[in-house]
């Protein structure tokens, strides 16, 4: 195992977590922590109880400039609204194939013009950045200008006492809504990208800033008493309990946004303008034509149902397969994800699931496990 990480891509905080201990295991190309002594369990009780503090500089920053309308050309790669996007807004949305699979999901960040030019911020997944570089460098107009942020680190704090710790350095964050972000300069830190968003269902930023500034950076957040460094276990644990998917295992080329369950992220415009790789597959599918859908699923008793679970009818025939699955901290139950026949998709669905050759029963559950603990900020 020595000499395997050894040869994966480092962090700026790799070091750090090697002085706390934590288990680094290869995860999308790096030598990524996937606990530390508290164990996954209290490391997410923490997060959902004060604030958690995640590494995720593995995933891809960049960024799209120009003159002419990157909005628009961005528009050809993905279903989301980004012509509506006002500087500071950001969105969730995909780049989609011809046959509208999903490449990858992303956040999108409108920035402020500068000398004329449209800016943009994205952050793709850190397994599919090098996928989603080379699409864009192929599929964007020469127009558009493209720079990857390889010299940032990208943290997240994620937890409801996350806004009163990093005010502590970055006070104006106070003020933030969901989905917005700001570009702040720290007399030490330099620029620092910040935004109210996250990947736990909680309340929470993330905080992309110069590499070699990354571990002070996270040192002086260690510092406080509310906030512990959380490893990749229990982001996977709290992510599933949000209903948030993940790449590769909830979605990929073989899915579409429609039968992921992300209708939401495709605005009205768009699903009667199209416009995006896959568009009439898509669309056809919002009419009715989705023949499968992402769920949650809620087993009976305390045998969680893990990826790659036969989900069964009551009756034994076969309806799919559990995509995410484990045990819910917070829920103190088996907590699940998978595609079924969309006839099977309402909640209350009674199903079967196999596991290890004996069928369990389970029922469809509306999504999220634990109720999402946003911060958005009333409108006057």
């Amino acid at each position: 195992m020595g000499q395997e990480i050894d040869s994966l891509k480092k962090t700026p905080l790799y070091n750090l977590h090697v002085e706390l201990g934590g288990k680094v295991v290869p995860f999308a190309g790096y030598a990524m922590p996937v606990s530390f002594p508290m164990g996954v369990m209290q490391e997410h009780l923490h997060t959902r109880a004060k604030a958690g503090l995640f590494d995720v500089s593995h995933m891809g920053q960049v960024g799209l400039g120009g003159s002419g309308s990157v909005a628009e050309a961005l528009e050809t790669l993905v279903p989301g609204n980004i012509k509506g996007l006002k500087p500071g807004k950001m969105r969730y949305t995909q780049f989609t194939t011809q046959a509208g699979g999903i490449i990858d999901d992303l956040m999108v960040t409108r920035l402020n013009d500068e000398a004329g030019d449209e800016r943009f911020f994205l952050v793709v997944n850190g397994a599919r950045k090098e996928v989603d570089f080379a699409h864009m460098r192929t599929n964007l107009p020469g127009s558009v200008k493209f720079t990857p942020f390889d010299e940032r680190a990208l943290l997240a704090l994620q937890g409801p006492k996350a806004a009163s710790c990093l005010s502590v350095l970055l006070p104006e964050c106070q003020n933030m809504g969901f989905m917005t972000m700001a570009e702040m300069e720290h007399e030490k830190f330099g620029k620092v990208w910040v935004s109210r968003s996250g990947y736990t269902g909680e309340d929470g930023f993330e905080i992309s800033l110069p590499s070699d500034m990354a571990e002070e950076f996270a040192r002086t957040l260690l510092d406080q008493s509310d906030v512990e460094m959380i490893g990749l276990g229990a982001r996977d644990s709290l992510r599933l309990e949000a209903g948030l998917c993940l790449y590769g295992h909830d979605i990929d080329e073989t899915t579409t946004p429609v039968q992921a369950d992300l209708v939401w992220s495709i605005s009205k415009r768009r699903r009667e303008q199209g416009g995006f790789p896959g568009d009439k597959e898509v669309l056809a599918e919002l009419g009715g034509g989705a023949k499968v859908k992402r769920v949650g699923i809620l087993p009976e008793g305390r045998r969680p149902a893990r990826e790659h679970t036969e989900i069964l009818s009551v009756d034994g025939a076969p309806l799919g397969e559990i995509t995410s699955g484990g045990f819910g901290p917070t829920t103190q139950t088996p907590v699940a994800m998978g595609y079924v026949k969309t006839e099977f998709a309402e909640a209350g669905t009674a199903l079967m699931l196999n596991i290890r050759g004996k069928h369990h029963p389970a029922k469809v559950v509306s999504l999220p496990f634990v109720p999402h603990n946003y911060h958005r900020k009333k409108k006057v």
